[in-house]
């Protein structure tokens, strides 16, 4: 009898969650999942600008006998490695002064968003005209200090063999060219984490707060034993978006690197692998496999980051 009334209370339960998910169904069907399925589809085929023979997983086996493809994924694996750890800290640094302020914090807010919604392919041509070897910005800037000037995205070299004078090899660590490419796309991006992690201290109660100053806490106690723990459903958030845009970022590279994103392959990530393998030479086989590749790859991360945030994240 009582497994009876959980069943059916079950079942009472299961038409309102469909009548409630069917909406978001009916968007990633069409523009998700099917276009998914039809990649893994394309994978499994040979041929050049149509479907070719059948050639089962051959496309994926070229892809892991590829250095290309193996220079693109220690480029998208650099990229991230730069971008998301500093992007994380600089907003939550910014939004921490924010918070302590009385006046000004909307102007700042704003300030700081801004870049974020602007479109990354026009805010690339100015940060393009700033990079350029002979009449930019930053080499004016250098030149004027008595520095050497760079080529900046042209630059193939690794940053760590120019920063020591040639003792590390040009080809250990990122390029010069890919630092460029990160700093802009830290600058585009800060802005929406300093947001959320103000969102998120907003939530925090003020009981909390209140409790600490009269208990004589100093604010770096109150930081890491209130904010920071309250803050790790924010955290999550904003690692796992951030994680999954530096793994499918394209834009920035497209528009700032010369020759549609390739200094000698050093910005070559793996979007524009698949980009020019499928559109450029018309390997939809081999573009397909390269994508589903990025896909496991990114659902993967996301699995082990909410594996992590069981032992991890708190929330009050």
């Amino acid at each position: 009898m009582l497994f009876s009334d959980r069943k059916n209370k079950r079942s009472s339960h299961l038409l309102p969650a469909i009548i409630m998910l069917a909406p978001s169904f009916v968007i990633l069907i069409p523009f998700f999942i099917f276009p998914l399925f039809y990649a893994f589809q394309l994978s499994l085929w040979g041929g050049k600008r149509n479907m070719g023979d059948f050639v089962g997983l051959k496309n994926y086996l070229m892809a892991f006998q590829n250095p290309l493809f193996w220079q693109s994924f220690k480029v998208t694996i650099y990229y991230a490695m730069m971008t998301v750890p500093t992007t994380l800290i600089l907003g939550f640094i910014i939004a921490y002064l924010l918070s302590k302020i009385t006046r000004g914090k909307v102007f700042f807010r704003i300030l700081f968003f801004v870049p974020y919604v602007t479109s990354t392919v026009a805010v690339a041509m100015v940060w393009r005209i700033f990079y350029n070897p002979q009449a930019g910005l930053f080499n004016f800037v250098l030149d004027y200090f008595g520095f050497s000037i760079q080529r900046w995205l042209l630059e193939p070299r690794g940053i760590l063999h120019i920063l020591t004078g040639g003792i590390i090899a040009p080809q250990f660590g990122p390029s010069l060219a890919l630092v460029c490419i990160s700093l802009f796309d830290i600058w585009h991006t800060f802005g929406f984490a300093v947001v959320v992690f103000l969102a998120g201290m907003s939530t925090i109660p003020k009981e909390y707060y209140e409790s600490a100053q009269i208990d004589g806490a100093r604010p770096l106690h109150i930081l890491f034993h209130i904010e920071l723990p309250l803050l790790t459903p924010t955290w999550l958030f904003l690692i796992t978006v951030q994680l999954i845009r530096s793994l499918q970022t394209f834009s920035s590279f497209y528009a700032l690197s010369p020759a549609g994103g390739r200094t000698m392959g050093t910005t070559e990530n793996l979007m524009l692998h698949i980009y020019s393998q499928f559109y450029e030479y018309g390997y939809w086989g081999y573009g397909s496999a390269v994508a589903i590749f990025l896909s496991i790859l990114i659902m993967t991360l996301t699995f082990v980051q909410w594996q992590w945030a069981r032992r991890y994240v708190f929330y009050q």
